[in-house]
């Protein structure tokens, strides 16, 4: 069935039509729940059998860094997936890389978690800055553009980082925070590819100013290159686990000194602000809906406890002027400037040059490749 133009709520998760492309059926489940449960057999945790994959996978992980510093690595944002994924890592013998990509939006509190993981794990670690001038120019340019995915000039930065730090380092392994157990719900229409060079270049040359120097592009070429000739692999370690992020934050907060900061990625101060401000002000986004929901698929919450999380603010009214005031000094928007970003009417990704097309029948070439 397809989706109407009257509002309506999935009767099993919180997804609603303010995905613009969600189906129900005829009980009111949507496809989103539908899709999870699909996926869900090859993905979650599968007890002795997801045991032994993961015995498997670390002894190739440590054969492959034989002959290097490093077995593998792993970046931090100190954040709970990342922040775990360090722990568990080290829980497993493995000696880690940790890298932080600093954009310039850290909070107090994630620089302390970051000193935290890395003093009490003992790993080395690498900060990887971004050019400010070039970065916030690029973050302004995307915010002008106004798709409803912001985040990706970091997402593809932070990639593009991380390749080029493995091979420099021959590290042949990448440990993702990245997971199905709690982020297997996203709604396409809530953003697009971080990996699209020609959006970014268009985006870029459309509303930005400052050049490309030091800004680290990737491009389906590069990560080609780091894939087959440097046979640099990135693994989700959490699906190899029974993830429970409750269980998880418990275990961070009383081994590494780690503290919540109250909501998903709320460790950049940008992507609190984008995500519980300017998505459901100007996008009608809440991307709670699909992180709730995708914990009540995994059994981690209830439906009644989602809804009841849906129904707290976003923001305190303090903390809104606070880091409101705090992103548009930051950024050197004037107020007239930033109140124009918000009043100026969404656009699709589509609007503007792009290689969705190119990049969806090359990607599905690539992963059947990688599963031979």
């Amino acid at each position: 069935m397809k989706n109407q133009n009257t509002y309506q709520m999935c009767s099993k998760t919180v997804m609603d039509t303010t995905d613009s492309e969600i189906t129900f059926d005829q009980n009111g489940v949507c496809n989103h729940y539908h899709e999870f449960m699909k996926l869900a057999p090859s993905q979650l945790y599968q007890g002795l059998e997801t045991d032994l994959k993961l015995e498997i996978l670390v002894e190739q992980i440590k054969k492959a860094g034989s002959k290097s510093d490093y077995d593998c690595i792993c970046g931090i944002s100190g954040g709970v997936d990342s922040s775990y994924v360090a722990y568990l890592s080290k829980q497993l013998g493995l000696r880690v890389l940790t890298v932080h990509f600093d954009n310039g939006w850290n909070s107090e509190l994630a620089v302390k978690n970051i000193e935290n993981i890395v003093k009490n794990l003992k790993f080395d670690y690498k900060t990887w800055v971004v050019d400010w001038e070039e970065f916030k120019d690029l973050q302004i340019a995307f915010l002008k553009a106004s798709v409803a995915n912001a985040e990706i000039p970091t997402d593809h930065a932070f990639l593009a980082a991380i390749y080029r730090l493995c091979s420099k380092h021959n590290i042949k392994y990448i440990l993702s925070g990245s997971n199905f157990a709690t982020e297997g719900i996203l709604p396409k229409s809530w953003g697009y590819n971080a990996k699209d060079i020609k959006h970014i270049k268009a985006i870029h040359k459309r509303f930005g100013s400052v050049p490309f120097k030091t800004y680290p592009l990737l491009g389906f070429k590069k990560e080609f290159y780091y894939t087959y000739v440097k046979g640099i692999k990135m693994v989700r370690l959490l699906n190899y686990v029974n993830y429970i992020k409750s269980d998880a934050m418990k275990i961070i907060e009383s081994n590494l000194g780690w503290r919540n900061y109250g909501g998903k990625h709320h460790e950049s101060i940008f992507t609190k602000f984008f995500q519980s401000h300017i998505l459901p002000v100007k996008f009608n986004i809440d991307k709670r809906k699909a992180h709730l929901s995708t914990l009540i698929c995994s059994g981690q919450i209830t439906r009644e406890q989602a809804l009841i999380e849906l129904n707290k603010d976003l923001y305190s009214a303090e903390s809104l002027k606070s880091d409101r005031d705090y992103v548009i000094k930051k950024l050197g928007l004037s107020e007239s400037e930033f109140q124009s970003i918000m009043d100026s009417p969404p656009k699709s990704y589509t609007e503007y040059p792009n290689d969705e097309k190119k990049l969806k029948f090359i990607y599905s070439v690539y992963y059947k490749l990688i599963k031979r």
